[in-house]
Formats: C-alpha cells, sequence, structure tokens
C-alpha cells in the first residue's frame, strides 16, 4: 500500500509532467479548475488547484474532500502511483472501476487529452 508521501510525491511528479507539456495536453492543463483527488485506502483527500498548465496548492486533509472541486478524483494510493508512473493507463482504470473522475462534461471533454 502507498503511503502518503508516496502519494504527493506522485501528484508533485504530475504537476511538474503537466508544467512541461505541450500541444493538447498543455491546452487541457491550462483549465482555471478547483481539484480534489480523494486517496479511499489512506482515507486522505489532497486538494489544490489546475492552473496555468500545473498544479498548485496543494494539501492534504484526513478523510472526504472538504467541499465539491470542480474536478474530482478517487482512487487508491497504488493506483496513483501507477498512473502517474506510466503503468496504468488511465483509460483502462477507469473503465474497470478502478479509478473514478467527476467534472463537467465541458471539463471532461477538456480534460480527455489528459487522460
Amino acid at each position: 500500500m502507498a503511503t502518503l508521501d508516496q502519494c504527493r510525491a506522485a501528484l508533485d511528479r504530475l504537476a511538474q509532467n503537466l508544467s512541461t507539456a505541450d500541444g493538447d495536453v498543455r491546452s487541457a492543463a491550462a483549465l482555471d479548475r478547483s481539484l480534489s483527488c480523494r486517496i479511499t485506502d489512506l482515507d486522505v483527500t489532497f486538494t489544490g488547484r489546475l492552473a496555468h498548465g500545473t498544479i498548485a496548492d496543494v494539501r492534504s486533509r484526513p478523510g472526504p474532500p472538504p467541499g465539491k472541486a470542480d474536478i474530482r478524483l478517487t482512487m487508491a494510493g497504488d493506483d496513483l502511483i501507477a498512473l502517474v508512473d506510466g503503468r496504468l493507463s488511465f483509460a483502462r482504470a477507469w473503465g474497470g472501476g478502478r479509478v473514478r473522475l467527476e467534472a463537467g462534461v465541458r471539463d471532461l471533454l477538456r480534460l480527455r487529452a489528459l487522460l
């Protein structure tokens, strides 16, 4: 099982990857939306902001998200790490129920380049 520090490091790597992306990925990451990532097996939620091509102001807190973010992800810590490391396909994880993504239709359409 992934630790809190490993999940935080994975989110930091994801933010770095987004900030150096180009093309469609860079455009999709340019959204300005609140973001939450609930790690079910650790009972922790990371919150932050997807803005200017990166994830900023990432914080963690125990339990479920404090409010409804614009983009909401739910998964196990090991799945977060595997996704960021490229060992797990988002489409396969989402289709298999390992990852849950909730967002408005317009955001989902823009985010598909990231997924």
